[in-house]
């Protein structure tokens, strides 16, 4: 049987960005309608029509379903299939590879409910994941359930909801090992009252962890073996991560009324390209090497380059995205360190961009934005 919750409160007449479970209603009632196959202990959706939401696809009705992620269908299924079992899901990748987008929006998927988050930060309290106080209360009458703050982790543990921790290797190591008892013996103690708080059927819980964040605060052995790792990747084609950026672009365009995106289809696959190739090191057609710079040029930031590209367009050109729109951007993506990464950028300009043919506008807008 599903279960919807009852206390999201509805997104604010235009939101600037409404949950996956708000944006994307639509589709997945669709889903639940159509939706014939097994479903575990509160889920709103069976594991099949999860990995139906994220993947895309139509449906009997004729539904639409738009492709949230874009990449192997098995990382889909073997995600949705952890969230299944009494393992909790540690989605793991450089910047950019859409961790938080996919814990999103299984969460939304599978709960009815993406809001029971904990973002994690070196300054991430133990609070923030077991619970906190009502100190007003706490002083006037002790310690009681009615003086205790349920923290969105107790919250999912108590509904049996997804809960997300994002960043967790962003946490400090003793903050982070709060997990182990909930993920092991899926129990919070409350020492203070004498009691604990059981999960139900249907809690686990969804965290990303960044690839370049290794070796700041690293999980313990203990805590790793809670999870079920799954590895998002880049983008495997220049193809999909075109594909993703225009669809990304798009719905933040329609939420920021900037133009349509297939005005600018060209522009963004320069953008995807130099991306690529700049963080490859090496050109599409592979005759050329090129040298990376510092900065991780994920799809994230291509997707930010058009965006703010759309923007300029809108409010100081003619609408149509242009080369001079996104060249700006594009060296603030590139160029974090200064000196060595203007370098590279200014080699790969002479000697790919410039010959490159078709590209004559983008290399003088590059230039003029280099100078």
């Amino acid at each position: 049987m599903a279960v919807m919750p009852t206390d999201i409160e509805d997104a604010p007449e235009g939101a600037l960005r409404p949950h996956a479970e708000e944006a994307f209603a639509h589709e997945l009632k669709a889903l639940a309608a159509a939706d014939d196959r097994p479903r575990p202990s509160r889920w709103n959706l069976s594991p099949w029509a999860v990995a139906r939401y994220l993947l895309g696809g139509s449906l009997p009705d004729g539904t639409i379903i738009t492709p949230k992620y874009v990449g192997p269908r098995r990382i889909v299924e073997v995600a949705v299939t952890t969230l299944a079992t009494d393992r909790a899901l540690l989605l793991l990748g450089v910047p950019g590879t859409a961790k938080t987008w996919v814990s999103e929006h299984l969460a939304a998927a599978i709960s009815g409910d993406s809001t029971l988050l904990v973002q994690g930060t070196a300054g991430t309290p133990e609070e923030a994941i077991r619970y906190g106080w009502n100190y007003a209360e706490l002083l006037t009458n002790g310690p009681s359930r009615r003086a205790l703050v349920s923290s969105p982790v107790m919250r999912a543990m108590a509904e049996g909801r997804i809960a997300r921790v994002e960043e967790l290797t962003r946490i400090p190591a003793d903050v982070q090992d709060t997990l182990i008892t909930i993920l092991s013996e899926k129990t919070l103690p409350i020492p203070e009252l004498g009691s604990e708080t059981q999960a139900v059927r249907g809690f686990n819980l969804i965290a990303t962890a960044n690839d370049r964040d290794r070796g700041v605060n690293e999980l313990s052995s203990a805590l790793r073996r809670r999870f079920n790792t799954v590895v998002l990747p880049l983008p495997a084609s220049a193809e999909d991560e075109i594909d993703i950026v225009t669809r990304r672009v798009d719905q933040l365009g329609r939420g920021l009324d900037l133009p349509a995106v297939p005005e600018g289809a060209d522009e963004i696959r320069r953008v995807v390209t130099v991306f690529r190739e700049l963080r490859g090191g090496v050109t599409a057609d592979g005759r050329t090497k090129v040298k990376s710079p510092s900065g991780t040029l994920s799809t994230a930031e291509a997707i930010s380059v058009v965006t703010n590209g759309l923007a300029l367009a809108a409010h100081f050109g003619d609408g149509v995205l242009r080369a001079g729109d996104i060249a700006a951007g594009i060296l603030g993506a590139i160029v974090r360190d200064p000196a060595a990464d203007r370098v590279i950028w200014q080699e790969y300009l002479e000697t790919v961009v410039r010959e490159r043919e078709g590209w004559k506008d983008f290399y003088r807008a590059c230039r003029e934005a280099s100078a």
